[in-house]
Formats: C-alpha cells, structure tokens, sequence
C-alpha cells in the first residue's frame, strides 16, 4: 500500500490510499480542531468620535445589498490621517454580528516595495487567517486565488483591505460571496475598481465640536477647560485629523508645565515645519507616486492663497496649459493629496505645508514658487478686472487689467450675473492674492486687485476680508507713491471702517485722502477724483447723521460732476441727495430726487442702479402716502438683488416689502417677507448698506 498526502484547492491535508488490493484496513484519522473564527481587528478605541452620517450609510448598504451581486464593497476615501483605517475598524466591530464567519485584516502598505504590491502575499496574508497552514498555501497567484474563492464562498465574513491605492490591489482580495462585506480604505478614489459597484464612502475632517471632544477623551488635563480660546485654537490648528489630534494630546501630556496658549503656538509651528511623523511617510509615498507635472504642480499649491482651485489658476501655476492641469489635478485627486468639491479641489491646511517641505527640498531657492505666485497673481488680477468691467461697467480706476497669459485661459463669465458670482466664489483667493502681492513686493498688484474687489464688497460686505485686502491697498499705493491709488485706496478704506463704527479712523483716512487730492491737477479724470473724495465724506457724514454736511458734499460732488460732463457722477450724487431728504423725514423732496435719479439710471442702462434708485423711490412714495405706487420698483429692486446674489441687498429689500405690504392690506404676504428676510440675515450674516460709491 503506498499513501500520499495531496493538498486540494482550500487547503485541506486529505488522505489519498493507493493499493493494488486491500484486504482490512483499518484508517484512524485525528483530525484537528476546527480553526478559530477569525477577528484580526486590533482592540477598540478608547473614544470614537461622530462619523455617524458614514456609519448609517455602510449600515444602510448592507441591509439593502442584493443577493447575486458579489460581495458588499464599501470604498472609505480620504487623505491620510483623516481617520479612514478606524471608521473600517469601527464598521467592521459594529457589524460583525451580522458576519459570524469572521473578520480579516490586511494592510496593502506593509506589503509594498517600492509602490508596488505583490497581491499574493496579500491573499497568502488572508489565506492564513482562514486557517490555511503555510505549507499547504498555493504557491502562485493564480493558485492562491482559488483557494481564496474556495475558502470564502458562501460565508459571511468581513475583509479589511487597508491602504489601496489602485482598484486593481483590492480587487482580487474580495470574498467569493454575495454575503460578505469588504470594506477598502484608499486616500483617493479607486476609479479602476473594474467590475465592482463600490459604495463610496468620502471621509471628511472632523468639525472643531468633535475635534474638541475626542481631544477632551485623548488626554484629561483641566488647562482645556481654564483655556477654552487656546483649546479651539489647538482644535482648529489639527484640521479635524484624527492623527493630528492624538499629536497634540502627547504634547498636552508630555508638557504638563507650560500653558495651553504656549503648546498650541508650539504645536502649530511643529505640524507645520515637520508635519505627523505618523502619516508623513503615507503623504510622502503619495507623492513618490506622482508623475512630474502632477509632482510639481502639488509642491506650487502651497503658493494658492485660498484652500480650493480650479484648473485654470492651476494652469497659470504650471505656466500655461489648460488640458496638462486638469490632467495634474486629476493624479493629485487619485493620489488622495487633493478631494474634488463643487468648488473645485480642494488641499487640506496639513498637507499644504507638507507640498511646502517638498517644495523648499526641491527647489531651495524658491525661484519656482516665486514665478508661479507672481503668474498666479496677475491671472486673478485680470480676471477680477474683467468681472468688475462686466459688473459694473466702466467706472473709474487707475489700472489696466494684465494682457492673458500664454495658455493659460480666462474664466470665461459672460453676463454680470456670471461675473458677479465668480467674484463671490473666488474671493478668498482674491483677497489672498491682495496679501501674496504685497509681501512678494508685487505692490502694483496688490492695490489694482483692490480696485475690482470693490464692486464685491458692495454687494458682498465681508468686513475682516475687504478691511485687511482695503489696508493693505493704501500700503502698496503708498509703497509705488501713485497718488490717484493712494486717494482711491484711502477711500475704499474708509467705507467698511465706518460700517463698523470705526468712524474715527476713517475719518483720519479720508482727511489724508482730501489731502492728496488737493495736490492733484485740474484735467477732468483728476477732478472727478477729488469730487469722489467729497462725496466719501458726505458717505461718513450721513453714517454720523450730520444730514447737512452730508447734503453739502452730495451737493459739491453733484456739480464737479456736471461740469466734467460725468453723468453717471451726477446720477449717483442725485440718488445720495434723495437718501438723505428721506433721511430727514422730506418724502416729498426725496420722491423729486430719487424719481430723476432712477430716470437717469435707466437711459444710461445702469442695473444695479436702476434698482437700487427704483427701492429707495419706493421707500420715499410709502412715506409720502403713495403705497400703491412704491410696490413695482420695490418688487423690481428685489428681482435685481436676487439675480445679483446680493444678500445685503435683498434682506434690506424684503424688510421693506413687508411694510408694504401691511399698508397696502396683506399681512400674510408681509410675514413671509420678513421670515425670508430673517433666514437669509442668519444665513448670511447680512448687513446693512449705506448706498454706493463711484
């Protein structure tokens, strides 16, 4: 008799009996316990802070998986640190109840040489914890593969493939079972996951609120609460990544002496400067991945002053090529160092200083960064100019938007709405670049950017924003001695300082600004400057209710403006003089000045204007007992404002509707208009308006 031992496709030792002729044979096979079920989870987390909308995502998943459709598949996307590896965690202990065949764990990157994984190890990993001894395991991918999908079929397990970076790892790792659930963690999208319909799972950062609280179970030390500022600013300083954040609480516990004001400007320089050691090499291995434009274009980003960009402002980075960006920031989205919002793609705070490291070791000079910021700066400076030309119309400014840049296109808005809305959602890079001008030396720049940034800030008051970007204007004016922008920019100053009640240093800013228009010569573009000055100090005056000195300016500027043939001058002085007759409680006299204005604003094809006279006429005709005739160019003031996208405006104007409408009989119409216009005040932070500028 000759016996020999074969293995068969799942790893069982069988017995194979050979013999030309048997008489009694007697087998005793002592066969060994079945294997443990496997759990290859590490122990649980302490505290686990929110991911509750990710979790009843999965959990919806998997009560909802059809039957014939392969294994549930669950793609948790997100830069590294973000916390992915402890949500698949997390998922795979709240469902293991509904997998009682087990839990298996791989992590691709300790598999990986030189970025490349060799997926039998992977599947040998998986294998053995599916009981198969180390002897019996196939020895090729092939065979290694069928002895997964023999092993695996019909169970309920879980499967944890940590760290993929291409759909084709992860995709031979999944169990040959419509029950069973495999939950991959990627830093970007496995877009080559063929075959598969992944449920994508984007993780994002936490919120301050849950950085707080899981900072709070991390490390229990009273100077967070006897420092709940500094503690926010730590919060804020981790960027919502779960790794940053255990960062911190070893400085907490490992500086025991020093304040918590101290450790977080400690903390902030050190993430900045050197970044997590627990992640940094991931981040590094993403980008040994990149090709050379996508490479290069990540260590540039550092130079974007705002946390989204687009392909165009990408382009101009590069230096030029609008296809090679958006090829670029297709790798960077794939290689997990950038995630695509509606707003384009976005870097997050940590990452950008690790392209900074990478920068400065590449390109220790930074010559690179500093063409790419100034190629970047004059993009957006055409842009806006553009967009305040289409806005605005022509008005006066002092300087010419750049000429294109070779490649690179523009933005391509084509109506004022369009324009309008660029200008909103592009204006933290806008005021960014005001300040990356200034400190690049680039002082023309900066004050020019200023000049769009204007017609922004009346429909879009955003205080801290247009304060620091109008400041920084007066300092480059200043810096290039160009007198017209020093007045322009000390006046530009003075409006969101007195709309905060700072009506002492702006007025210090608009007596230097009279000042040095007073030097100015006698030409017509010169003295409409100085008639703008007057009427900036008529606009502080009628803030400070001295309703006569107001009218005295309105007054002067009206007449400069006559006499230089301005028309739109002479509107928009007209329409100030009537704010401030209805101001003095003179209906009749503002009707007068706001019905020639609005006449005047319509034939010289003025939008705005047209409705923003149209809103105060109908003001002054509800005081003076005229309701019935104030309702069309109120309602058409509102169409104006919400085709802008104005909030200020339309909460100004609805308030005004609803006091209409109570005169006019219809309380119920009255309320819905105050209701909009206390949910879009909340909203948006909506402010009051005191009348525009030239």
């Amino acid at each position: 008799m000759a016996e020999e031992t074969r293995n068969s496709l799942d790893g069982r030792a069988d017995v194979v009996v050979q013999a030309g002729r048997i008489g009694e044979l007697h087998q005793h096979l002592h066969g060994a316990a079945a294997p443990p079920t496997p759990f290859q989870l590490p122990p649980a987390l302490r505290h686990f802070e929110n991911r509750h909308a990710e979790l009843a995502r999965i959990a919806r998943a998997a009560e909802q998986h059809p039957a014939q459709r392969g294994p549930l598949t669950v793609a948790l996307t997100g830069i590294g640190g973000i916390g992915k590896t402890a949500l698949g965690f997390h998922t795979a202990r709240r469902l293991s109840e509904r997998y009682p065949d087990g839990v298996l764990y791989v992590d691709l990157d300790d598999l990986r040489r030189d970025g490349v994984v060799e997926v039998a190890d992977a599947l040998g990993e998986l294998l053995s914890g599916l009981g198969v001894a180390p002897d019996w395991l196939e020895r090729t991918f092939a065979g290694r593969s069928k002895q997964y999908w023999t092993r695996t079929r019909g169970k309920r397990l879980i499967v944890v493939i940590d760290n993929a970076r291409y759909g084709t790892e992860a995709a031979p790792l999944l169990p040959a079972s419509d029950g069973s659930l495999a939950i991959v963690t990627s830093q970007g999208p496995l877009h080559d996951l063929d075959g598969v319909a992944a449920v994508e799972v984007p993780v994002a950062p936490l919120t301050v609120d849950d950085a707080v609280r899981l900072l709070a179970h991390i490390v229990d030390d009273p100077r967070l609460t006897e420092d709940p500022d500094a503690l926010l600013r730590l919060a804020h300083g981790c960027g919502g990544l779960p790794a940053a954040l255990q960062v911190a609480g070893q400085w907490v516990r490992k500086y025991r002496r020093r304040s918590l004001s101290r450790l977080v400007a400690g903390l902030s320089a050190e993430l900045h400067e050197r970044g997590i050691p627990m992640v940094e090499a991931v981040w590094d291995a993403a980008y040994a991945g990149l090709g050379p434009e996508a490479a290069r274009l990540y260590r540039l980003l550092s130079q974007h002053p705002a946390p989204a960009v687009t392909a165009p402002p990408a382009a101009a980075l590069l230096g030029g090529g609008l296809e090679q960006a958006e090829d670029a920031l297709e790798e960077l989205e794939a290689a997990g160092l950038l995630e695509l919002r509606p707003e384009g793609y976005r870097t997050h705070d940590l990452l950008r200083g690790h392209a900074e490291r990478r920068a400065r070791q590449v390109d220790p000079g930074g010559a690179d960064r500093v063409r790419a910021a100034h190629a970047l700066i004059r993009w957006y400076r055409r842009q806006a100019a553009l967009a305040d030309l289409l806005a605005a119309g022509p008005r006066m400014t002092f300087a010419a938007a750049p000429p294109a840049a070779e490649g690179v296109p523009d933005a391509g808005f084509t109506t004022k709405a369009e324009a309008l809305r660029w200008l909103e959602a592009h204006r933290l890079a806008l005021y960014g670049c005001v300040r990356l001008a200034f400190e690049t030396e680039r002082y023309e720049d900066a004050w020019a950017l200023c000049e769009p940034l204007w017609t922004h800030f009346l429909d879009h008051p955003h205080y801290a924003d247009a304060t620091d970007a109008f400041r920084t204007g007066v300092a480059a004016a200043d810096r290039t001695e160009h007198l017209p922008a020093m007045v322009r920019m000390r006046c530009q100053l003075a409006r969101p300082l007195w709309e905060q009640g700072r009506h002492e240093e702006a007025a210090q800013h608009l007596r230097q600004a009279l000042g040095a228009a007073g030097t100015l010569g006698e030409s017509a573009p010169e003295r409409r400057l100085k008639a703008s000055a007057v009427e900036f100090r008529g606009l502080l005056r009628s803030a400070a209710r001295d309703w006569a000195g107001a009218t005295a300016d309105f007054e002067e500027s009206r007449r400069v403006h006559a006499e230089i043939g301005n028309a739109y001058g002479v509107l928009l002085q007209t329409y100030l003089l009537g704010r401030t007759a209805l101001s003095q409680d003179e209906p009749g006299r503002a009707v007068v000045l706001l019905g020639e204005a609005h006449a005047m604003a319509r034939e010289q094809d003025r939008e705005r204007m047209t409705a923003r006279t149209g809103f105060e006429l109908g003001r002054a005709l509800r005081r003076a007992g005229r309701a019935q005739e104030a309702d069309a160019p109120v309602r058409a003031a509102l169409d104006s404002a919400r085709a802008r996208g104005a909030a200020t405006d339309e909460v100004r104007v609805r308030e005004e509707l609803a006091a209409l409408c109570e005169e006019l009989g219809r309380p119920a119409e009255a309320e819905e208009h105050r209701t909009a216009a206390r949910e879009l005040a909340v909203r948006s932070g909506a402010a009051g308006d005191s009348g525009q500028s030239s």
